[in-house]
């Protein structure tokens, strides 16, 4: 099975924005020699410890640091920008890497209301009500295609118009999940902070599933939260930051990624020690054994086409390691990715304009 990397370029205590994009940098290479399928890059705002917020340009250099691993969007959050600019900036990246790219789509703003309202300024606050419009147009301009003489992007294009990179909607509830199958596109869904809802959704988008020009079957990506180490206590000490972190993010204090003795240091009241496992209960954390059992329960219950690792750890280093151990446990073979266009032997197609219009009418009356 396929297992592939979602990165938020974690920036630690002491640790610069230059260094964290660094080690992204490094652990792209890496675990492309290691044999994982993709490397996908998730945008956020407004948080002083995750630096992938200009998704796109982290994007052009990871391919341009990496030869044959898929790059790609974990996502793009659609509310915050122009559908013509995403266009424009993965119309570029599929010119420069062809066959390389993969544009994930999301519709949660991935921020605060105020920075929200900063991104789209000039155009006011685009709300996840208008993703399917919002959504047709997208594909409208990757395709190359036209709109109505009625519509509002009557006579605009997107250019460089080339092959377009092959559209995934990401999703941490059954809507998303819903439209994917209807555009009989590929869906990859947030189990890492959304564990609850991962399997109705799965089901949901198995059964709304409708075989589209380029995708006879649903794909499902699954993202699942996972830091593996030499033994299980090495591994309870590196994760102990990523509950902290969670914690100061959901009451509103976010900041860098803390190290494991501020972890350590924490005083914790049973509140939030209830509430940290409440967030971080479906995060599979241990010794190779204990991964291994992880994620095959993992993929047992979820059926799921191929397995993405997200891994926060205050020091590069140990991210690695454990990409490496992962990589060991699941036996990956190294092995050079074939790039042909948008159709692959297991990969997605665009969603073309006209089938997103009828998903976007459809979901608009039900």
């Amino acid at each position: 099975m396929p297992l592939s990397v979602l990165d938020l370029v974690p920036v630690g205590t002491g640790v610069t924005a230059a260094q964290a994009l660094q080690g992204s940098l490094a652990l792209a290479r890496r675990v492309e020699d290691l044999g994982y399928s993709r490397y996908w890059l998730a945008e956020h705002h407004g948080m002083p410890g995750i630096a992938s917020s200009a998704t796109a340009l982290l994007i052009g250099q990871i391919a341009a640091a990496t030869g044959t691993i898929r790059v790609g969007s974990g996502g793009v959050m659609l509310p915050n920008h122009a559908p013509l600019a995403v266009a424009e900036q993965f119309g570029t990246l599929g010119v420069l890497f062809p066959g390389r790219i993969d544009l994930g789509i999301g519709r949660a703003p991935g921020t605060d209301p105020a920075t929200a309202r900063a991104l789209r300024r000039g155009a006011g606050v685009v709300s996840a009500d208008h993703f399917p419009e919002q959504l047709s147009e997208l594909t409208t301009f990757l395709a190359g295609g036209s709109f109505p003489a009625d519509h509002p992007m009557h006579g605009v294009a997107a250019f460089p118009q080339a092959p377009a990179p092959p559209i995934w909607l990401l999703g941490s509830s059954g809507y998303s999940a819903q439209v994917a199958g209807m555009l009989g596109l590929p869906f990859a869904f947030a189990h890492h902070f959304s564990a609850a809802n991962t399997l109705p959704a799965l089901d949901l988008y198995r059964r709304s599933f409708r075989p589209s020009a380029g995708r006879e079957r649903p794909y499902a990506i699954v993202a699942a939260a996972a830091l593996c180490a030499e033994d299980d206590e090495r591994a309870e000490w590196l994760a102990a930051p990523v509950r902290l972190a969670m914690l100061r993010l959901r009451g509103g204090r976010p900041g860098v990624f803390p190290s494991p003795e501020e972890a350590a240091a924490h005083a914790w009241t049973p509140q939030e020690r209830a509430a940290a496992e409440n967030i971080t209960g479906s995060h599979i954390v241990g010794s190779p054994t204990t991964v291994r059992a992880g994620l095959d329960a993992l993929l047992d219950a979820t059926e799921a086409d191929e397995i993405m690792i997200v891994t926060n750890t205050h020091q590069p280093a140990d991210r690695v390691r454990s990409y490496e151990l992962i990589a060991d446990l699941a036996g990956l073979t190294p092995a050079p990715t074939t790039t042909t266009g948008l159709i692959t032997a297991t990969g997605p197609i665009t969603a073309t304009a006209t089938t997103t219009a009828d998903a976007a009418a459809t979901l608009a009356s039900s």
